[in-house]
């Protein structure tokens, strides 16, 4: 597979070998169409084909070429809101069955990790710290909470002293370590899954941008030089959807991350700014996050803008942020730079839906995507092959349009995001 048409990335120049998938030419037919191939997409083509569906996949890029390929890689359980809060807009046992389901979703990446013998650096650890010391009680009060209402023993409070040895740094103040969470390659797990899709009997296209589609009866998904026949189709785009689905694109908001890559680092070094090997994500509203490569680079995400356009220079826009915690790298080389397209939604909590019939969309993780949207894919195969009640129970939680819709979601949320922005900085 040729992987020139991606921006320039680490994990680019460390992806598995793997092959092109031809453009979409001609009339085909499948019982099941999906549209993007990141892990949604993936996800749901692997376990429809393994339910004994046909299924085409049509992807406008290459696999994983979206935030797929170009994320954090973390792996952890929960939702950006809270359960308690989610007991007050879905009831408890909604509320309950959404965080069994966190659980799942990352023991179904590790799940199909092992099963598909996909290499993708995995490594074991995520921790959760306080970016200032007023941060700390909601940290202690959220493992405390797991604990006693949840049953939850796999996450413990690390008090200050502790995340500072672990991660060398008065920076950071107590935290909380989920010990089941863990941390891959992005891009190597999107890829195997799409060996593991095709070895299921998966026809991917690649470089076959959708144009437009029709559902309901004579269901048929276009494109500039092929049209499928099928009988459901998945809407599996995400920040990528752009004007494709109009009744489901004001739900979601495309907002752009950044990461660095450094030159390898030494062993002693690597040791002294995160002595477990852990990945990291801070409280700020806007996060840091990092952790280290399988060959000793730091990758550090920080950093956000809301236009349709990347900084000129991303290594420069994103090592202040590094540098703010760890000074000491100040001379340490910057190998890579690169950005993602991601979708928020309003309550930062993923949009599944079933717009009609034989028209599904899972979209909107906001940051937790690795997992979540692998279980998406897998619940959408469930909903189609007759097994709709998790996937209607995520459908539960309500979405709200962004104010304006998609003509005026963007002014609205820079004056948000830019008030969050300076509380991270003065309180």
């Amino acid at each position: 597979m040729s992987l020139n048409r991606f921006q320039p990335s680490y994990y680019v120049d460390s992806a598995n070998a793997s092959p092109e998938y031809p453009a979409l030419t001609g009339e085909h037919q499948a019982d099941i169409c999906i549209i993007g191939a990141g892990y949604t997409g993936l996800s749901a083509a692997l376990h429809l084909a393994e339910k004994g569906y046909s299924v085409t996949l049509l992807e406008s890029e290459t696999i994983g070429w979206g935030a797929s390929g170009r994320n954090g890689g973390q792996v952890c359980p929960g939702h950006n809101m809270g359960h308690a809060e989610l007991i007050k807009k879905v009831g408890r046992e909604a509320a309950d069955s959404l965080w069994d389901m966190s659980l799942d979703s990352v023991q179904l990446v590790k799940d199909l990790i092992a099963e598909h013998q996909i290499s993708c650096d995995l490594k074991q650890g995520v921790m959760h710290v306080s970016a200032k010391p007023g941060h700390v009680a909601e940290m202690r009060d959220s493992v405390a909470y797991k604990h006693k209402v949840l049953g939850y023993d796999k996450i413990r409070f690390v008090p200050d002293d502790e995340v500072q040895a672990m991660l060398g740094t008065e920076r950071y103040f107590g935290g909380e370590y989920w010990e089941d969470a863990v941390h891959l390659h992005p891009l190597n797990y999107a890829l195997g899954l799409a060996s593991a899709a095709v070895k299921a009997g998966v026809t991917i296209h690649e470089h076959s941008k959708v144009t437009g589609y029709t559902s309901g009866n004579n269901a048929e998904v276009r494109t500039a030089s092929g049209v499928v026949k099928t009988q459901y189709i998945l809407l599996a785009c995400n920040g990528y959807l752009g004007k494709l689905e109009p009744r489901v694109a004001g739900k979601i908001m495309p907002i752009n991350n950044f990461i660095i890559a450094t030159e390898p680092l030494s062993d002693e070094l690597c040791r002294t700014i995160n002595r477990d090997d852990v990945a990291v994500a801070d409280s700020r509203f806007v996060i840091n996050y990092f952790k280290l490569s399988g060959d000793n680079r730091l990758l550090w995400g920080g950093g956000e803008n809301y236009s349709s356009r990347f900084p000129s220079d991303i290594p420069n826009f994103v090592r202040p942020y590094m540098l703010n915690f760890y000074p000491q790298l100040k001379d340490v080389k910057i190998d890579y730079g690169w950005g993602g397209t991601l979708a928020i939604t309003l309550n930062r909590m993923p949009h599944f839906d079933r717009i009609n019939d034989n028209l599904f969309v899972a979209q909107g993780y906001s940051g937790h995507g690795v997992a979540l949207a692998t279980l998406g894919g897998k619940l959408m195969a469930e909903a189609i092959s007759g097994s709709a009640e998790k996937f209607d129970t995520f459908r539960r939680v309500p979405t709200a349009t962004f104010p304006g819709g998609t003509l005026l979601r963007w002014p609205g949320l820079v004056a948000g995001m830019l008030y969050f922005s300076l509380r991270d900085r003065f309180f």
